[in-house]
This record gives C-alpha cells, structure tokens and sequence, in this order.
C-alpha cells in the first residue's frame, strides 16, 4: 500500500491528497492547509458527537427488541407501544406550529414541479446525461420505448411507428397547450412574425385556448416556445428534415423541459469504499461544478466528446432576448451519518466519518459553481439515513461548521432531509424544524423505508412479503403524511416535496399509467430511472397542476395517522403455502447476488439488474437492504431455514451467472461460491439482524475491499 501522508494530525490517502490540493482547490479563496486544518477540526470536534448518535441508534434498537422479546407470542397493544416508544426517547415531544424560513432557493426547488433524476457520481457518462436531462425530444421517448404500448422492431425507421408517435405527441399537445376549436392534428402551419405567433389550419387562423402559454421563439433552429404549469415545451419546425417535411406544419419535433434537478449520488448508488473511489467522485462533481466535465464516448464505430449543455437563448413575444436553462439544476447526495472512510484516518489511526468528509469536500468543490448551477449561490446537499431529529440538528451543525471554515454566509448549504427511516417519519415535523433554514427537499423513499420497517421490528415476527408491504396501513400513512407535514410546515414555495423511483426503465407504458399518482400526491418531484423516463414523466406535470393540488390536499385537512405509522406489517398468522415461500426467497435471493456481484466485483453501485423473471431493475443499495433484510426476518423467526435459504442463494447465483454471460468483465459465482461477491451476499443475510439498521455498507465495503486487493 502506498504511504500515507499527514495532514495536520490527520494521515491521508496520497492520490486523495493530491487530488484536494491540485485540482479540488485551484482557483478557491480556499488554501490547503485552510482545508486540512478545517478537516481535522470537523473530525475531532464533531467526530465524537456522530460517535454517540450512532451508540443512541444502537442502544435504543436494543430497548425495542428487548420490549418485543418480553412479549414473544402476544398481540402488540397500540397505545402501550406507542407510549413506551415515547418513554425511551423514540418519540419526541411535537412542538407548535411553524414554516421553514429556507431563503435563496432556486425556482427549480421552490416553485417548479417535474420529474428528478439520481445517478452515480463515478460515471461522468451517467452524470452528463443527467446534467443534459433539462430538455428532452418528446418523439424520441415515443419511439424508442414501450409508451406507446410496443418497442420498435426492426433496424431502420418505421414510418408506421413514426406516425404513431407524432399522433401521440400532438395529442399531448391537446391537453398541454390546447387550441381553440381545433386539434394540433389540423396545423398546418406555425410561425412568429414581429413577436405574434400564427398558427393556421389550411386557410383558417388559429389561437391558443390561453394565449399566455406562448412565451417566445427561435430562429436558428425555428422553435416556438410555451409554457405549462411553470414548464417549457419547444416545438422544433423543420421542413428541411425527414420527419418535418412529411408534416403538414413542418414540424420536425417536440421537446419538453423534463429533469428539473438531479442528485449527483455519493452514496446508495456508488462503490466509494477508498481513498481513489472518493477521489473519482469528487473530480466528477468538480467538472459539473466548473462546467468542464467531458466524457469520450464510442457509438456506432464513432467517437464523440459528450459535455455539459449549453443554456437555449430565445426571443420573447415583446422583442427581448431570454434564456431557458440547458441543464438540471444539481444537488449533490452525501453519505449518511454511518459510513466510515479510509481516505483519511484521525489522529488515533481510525477512518474518519465519511459523511464528515463529503461535506466539507462537496460544498468546497460547489465553490467553483459561480451561477453556472445555482443562480442563487446556494449549495444543495441531500443528506440520506438520518434517524430523527436529532441526526438533523446534527447535520445543521456541520454544515454551519463546513460554512465558517470555507467563508460562505450561514445557510448557503441548503438541505435535503430523506424520510426513509422509520424515527424520522414518525418525528417528521420535528426533523424539519431542527433544519429550518436549511430544508430544500424532503422525500419518501419506500425500499429504505422498508428494510428500516423490518430492521427496527425484527423481534416483532415474521413480515409480509416484499410485495405485500404496499398494502399494509403503515406504507399509505408514510407516503400521505410526508408530504401533509411537509405542507404544514411551509415547503410550498421554499422546497421540494418528492417520491420515490420508477424501478423498471424498460415498462414505461406502465409508469405513464402508474406515476401520474405522484404530481397527484401533492409532490412537486419524483425519481425516474433515466432522461427517456424523464421526458415521459414530464407529461405527468402538464397533466397536474401540482401547486394547486397542494392547495386541495391543504384544504382538506392531515392524511394518515401515527397509529397506521407505527402498525408493524407482520404476518399475523397468514399461511403461506411452501410454494409461496420458496418463491419468496429465491427472488430475494436473486435479486441481493444480482446487485452485489456486480458491487463487490466491478465497483457498479446501481445498474439494471435483471430479476428472477428477467424483468430489468434498477438496483441501489435500498433495493439490496430491504430482500437481505425480508431473509433474515424470516431466517430468524424459522419461516425457512438456513440450509434453504443457503440452497437457493448457490441456485439463484448460477441463475445471475447466467443472467451476465455476455459480460466479459463479470466473474462466476457457481460452482466454487466461495469468491468475495458472493461471501458478501451470504453476510447480508445471514448475518442481516446484526447489520445496524439492516444497513448493507458495512458488509459491501469490506468485501469490495477483499476483491480490489
């Protein structure tokens, strides 16, 4: 291993080193040692108070186990349960009411609904496509998925699908930007002439049904641009192209504004488990910060530099020039409160909290952003696994430390808050208060969710099915309260409310039915997995006027209930068949060795994994908690043994050897199953009521650290 080097009382990681001082500080009011020295304060000062709130974790796990053990074979009485989670502290004391006072919030989080991205930060090709993910061709995410209820078949173009897209997108049309007595169907012709748009159906002149929709236009390409609910849709006129000259209005395209944000991932979706692996992530958010990220890429025999999009320029109706934005606007993931990092060791030779160097490092890197991102200054960290109010007063506070050590006004750092564990929804209101001039972003999160649901009521007895759990009471109060406490609390206008990922990117006729439901919750953003799903997702946001139903769901009064919350989804009895079991556990099992192979070995931290019935998902590590976490519930409560359990994770490996034949960077599991990868599956289950908080980074990081040496 290479020496390391000290800085202050800290020892770091060289190729970490040298990346802070060459590159992530170049051009910053911020010298080296002012960043070391400010390191080594946030780790020594700060590092002790992260110790004890993890030991408060543990030890009040302890008590709910103990409580639930007392009374092994006993229906669990509501009211007693709900009044000693109070008396151990699980429960906090609810204050009065009150609105966050979050300022200099972009509109693209305090005032614009749509779709928003997640992507791994190592992959500067992901990373640039979701930056780019602002605009999106309309025909294009037509054509090329099942939206429209089939995939194109064939190599070349299919003038009947083509037909079909456009039929479609002008449909869209009808509803997003309408016309009055006529369909976009009937257009023949659209121009704009001294600022007043025209638009024609043979001989007879159109006009919008709400002519403030048409906010201006381009030339070079001709566009004309509207508006709905705060978002932008181009309509590209080209005769001069294929599809353009086959219209009778020449247009050649529609595209939509769709990923307003997107979450530059340092955690659940990325393999970081070293002092080069943060190095890569960091150089990454650097060039996004600086706008010169580039990534060279090979398609179809050619070679193309990808970058960051420029911002669209355009003219509105009274003559003046205007810009739309080109790129998502960027928040950056840190890791939670948990994770350690041997990038840097203190003083006593220990990993330093990783969550501890991501903040400090992510907000010095946002530095260089000058406008490019925010144009307000702000720096958006979204900061995951917090367990109640506390771990949030927590965050404030390094981040009002990380903001004195790099020179930057108190609160320039604006916070997400994840409600994906389960002292943090139950406390939501007051998690929100102990960040009350940070909170930019809450959001629900149902796989983390779940796999903290199981974890804390371990002891409780067997839980449903993975399935199942969308069903039970606690899952409908999550989602419904999340977003009424957020409401009640002042985010409208100051913050987003979101929900959780469209897992399938391959089913989105089924997500154009299905995620509707989330502009209609009362969430002013949602996840998608890719900018396809983006644009598509987008049409959601036409459809929904969110701020107005934010209005409704006000007006008529809280959803949901702690008493539904704190149900815990156990069995209760039900029989399920042995059939029903085994299937049970071999897609659990599927699923956990299709992620973490590709984790432990490759250093891929979110992918799509096929499932067991060849179905592609979008796997993280939340996916990967919630099936470790089902097994061992099941495991420990004799639902199925160990021998079981162990036969279907050697069948189910052989079936994802299988599932990556074509790779020729993958290793096989079977027959030896004795490599990393696997081991590291094993751990997750067997060892998974031991896991804290059923968290699977510590048993990943340390395999992952097996298999890069």
């Amino acid at each position: 291993m290479t020496a390391r080097i000290t800085k202050e009382s800290l020892s770091v990681d060289p190729i970490f080193a040298d990346f802070i001082e060459t590159e992530a500080l170049a051009g910053l009011p911020v010298s080296a040692a002012q960043y070391w020295k400010a390191l080594d304060n946030l780790v020594h000062e700060l590092g002790p108070k992260n110790a004890a709130l993890l030991q408060k974790r543990a030890d009040l796990q302890t008590q709910i186990d103990d409580w639930h053990k007392a009374r092994a074979g006993q229906p669990i009485d509501a009211g007693d349960y709900q009044s000693f989670l109070q008396d151990i502290g699980y429960l906090v004391p609810e204050g009065p009411d009150f609105s966050i006072d979050t300022e200099n919030t972009d509109p693209e989080i305090a005032r614009i609904a749509g779709p928003q991205l997640v992507v791994p930060i190592t992959n500067a090709r992901f990373a640039l496509n979701a930056a780019n993910a602002r605009w999106g061709s309309l025909y294009d995410a037509y054509y090329g998925t099942d939206a429209l209820g089939d995939l194109p078949q064939g190599g070349g173009y299919d003038a009947a699908r083509g037909a079909r897209v456009i039929a479609a997108a002008k449909a869209h049309l009808d509803q997003a930007v309408p016309l009055s007595g006529a369909n976009w169907a009937d257009v023949t012709g659209v121009s704009v002439a001294d600022g007043a748009l025209s638009i024609q159906a043979g001989d007879r002149a159109l006009s919008l049904v709400d002519p403030a929709q048409f906010i201006g236009s381009r030339t070079t390409p001709q566009e004309v641009i509207f508006a709905k609910n705060g978002l932008h849709i181009r309509i590209v006129i080209n005769p001069e192209t294929p599809i353009g000259a086959a219209d009778p209005a020449g247009i050649s395209d529609v595209w939509l504004e769709s990923a307003l944000s997107t979450i530059m991932d340092c955690e659940d979706s990325v393999a970081c488990v070293d002092g080069p692996d943060k190095a890569l992530a960091y150089r990454n958010w650097l060039g996004l910060m600086k706008g010169d990220l580039v990534e060279e890429v090979s398609k179809a025999g050619k070679t193309f530099t990808r970058k960051l999009a420029d911002d669209i320029e355009f003219t509105r109706p009274d003559g003046t020039a205007s810009v739309l934005k080109g790129r998502s606007l960027m928040l950056v993931r840190n890791v939670g409160h948990l994770m350690t990092t041997p990038a840097v060791l203190d003083k006593s030779g220990q990993e330093i909290g990783e969550g501890l160097l991501d903040a400090l490092t992510t907000v010095a890197i946002a530095m260089h952003d000058q406008g490019r991102n925010s144009a307000h200054g702000s720096v958006y960290v979204v900061k995951p696994k917090m367990h109640g109010p506390e771990e949030v007063a927590f965050a404030d506070e390094i981040f009002t430390q990380v903001e004195a050590a790099l020179g930057l006004p108190k609160n320039t750092v604006k916070l997400g808050i994840m409600d994906e564990e389960r002292r943090t929804s139950a406390n939501l209101k007051e998690c929100i208060r102990a960040a009350k001039s940070r909170v930019a972003f809450i959001n629900t999160g149902f796989l983390d969710r779940t796999g903290d649901e199981i974890h804390t009521s371990m002891e409780a007895g067997p839980m449903l099915r993975k399935g199942d759990m969308k069903n039970a009471p606690w899952i409908a109060s999550y989602e419904d309260r999340n977003v009424d406490i957020g409401l009640a609390c002042g985010l409208q206008g100051r913050a987003q409310i979101g929900k959780g990922m469209w897992a399938m990117p391959d089913r989105m006729a089924d997500m154009l039915v299905a995620k509707i439901g989330h502009p209609k919750s009362g969430a002013n953003c949602a996840w998608v997995p890719s900018p396809t799903a983006a644009v598509l997702h987008a049409t959601h946001y036409h459809l929904v006027d969110v701020i107005a139903r934010q209005a409704q769901l006000q007006a008529g009064g809280p959803r949901g209930s702690l008493h539904d919350l704190l149900t815990i989804p156990t069995l209760d009895g039900q029989n399920l068949s042995a059939e029903d079991i085994q299937a049970e556990v071999e897609n659990n099992a599927q699923g956990i060795l299709g992620y973490v192979v590709r984790w432990v070995d490759q250093g891929v931290g979110c992918s799509k994994v096929p499932d067991i019935h060849n179905v592609g998902l979008m796997e993280d590590r939340a996916t990967c908690r919630i099936s470790s976490q089902a097994l061992a519930n099941w495991l420990h409560h004799g639902v199925v043994s160990r021998d079981a359990v162990m036969a279907a994770m050697r069948k189910m490996a052989a079936v994802v050897d299988g599932q990556n034949a074509g790779d020729p960077a993958y290793t096989p599991m079977a027959p030896g199953f004795d490599g990393p990868a696997f081991m590291a599956a094993c751990d997750l289950v067997f060892d998974g009521c031991a896991q804290p908080s059923g968290y699977t980074e510590p048993v990943l990081h340390r395999r992952r650290i097996e298999a890069k040496a």
